[in-house]
């Protein structure tokens, strides 16, 4: 089967490699050179994934991914400049799955095409066969086959990433894992040693699941250690 990707570059040289590339690997890829334009074929295709770059004209990645994330969840791979950790962060604060810095490897981008598309592919197939699909903690529910969490009976709006990354902790309850842990375990790769997407991760989804910002529930700290989900 199949994935549709879109590319949404202003480098029309760039956009059109990893269209080949990613066409070599099986995959059913469009492009588009600004961010108007993305997000008009981004309605249009409903892709499976979308590999979005940082600084386009008409609209920059940053706009056109707070876009995605009011109606999408497929996963965001974003295109940064090399060395800028802001455009990083920041990315990740607004919904972005994943990143990868130009100039980058086609090797590397692929690998994480597959570790995003992995995930999406599951929660497609995902059926209701097993008995023990629901984790349940004080008011939080997390649901395995519908892939959704409610918090008081209401539906919490995360990413997939966000959703699996809670997953997996919560499935795990009150164990400890190192920020290198949960990268391995989580995003499925190496991931060149940058701890701070598990940070950022992680204060995306207190935000959405604790009451008060200074005394959380669910996801602890263990302090010069790392994350453990507090179980009922």
């Amino acid at each position: 089967m199949y994935n549709k990707i879109l590319v949404i570059d202003d480098e029309k040289a760039i956009a059109d490699i990893i269209k080949f590339n990613l066409e070599k690997e099986g995959h059913s890829v469009e492009t588009a050179y600004d961010g108007e334009e993305g997000m008009n074929m981004i309605h249009e295709l409903m892709p499976d994934l979308v590999i979005l770059d940082v600084m386009m004209p008409k609209k920059d990645g940053f706009q056109v991914l707070k876009e995605i994330r009011i109606e999408y969840r497929f996963p965001v791979i974003m295109l940064t400049a090399k060395e800028e950790e802001v455009d990083k962060v920041l990315g990740l604060e607004l919904g972005a799955d994943d990143y990868i810095t130009k100039p980058f490897s086609m090797r590397e981008l692929i690998a994480r095409v597959k570790a995003n598309l992995r995930r999406v592919d599951f929660s497609k197939t995902s059926t209701t066969k097993s008995s023990n699909s629901m984790i349940t903690s004080d008011d939080l529910t997390i649901d395995l086959n519908k892939y959704e969490v409610k918090k008081g009976g209401n539906i919490v709006d995360l990413t997939l990433r966000e959703y699996e990354l809670l997953k997996f902790l919560a499935s795990s309850s009150n164990q400890v894992f190192s920020r290198e842990q949960l990268l391995e375990e989580v995003w499925g790769y190496e991931y060149y040693g940058d701890i701070r997407t598990v940070d950022v991760t992680i204060r995306r989804l207190r935000e959405k699941i604790e009451d008060n910002s200074g005394d959380f529930r669910y996801i602890l700290t263990k302090r010069g250690v790392g994350y453990y989900f507090r179980g009922a």
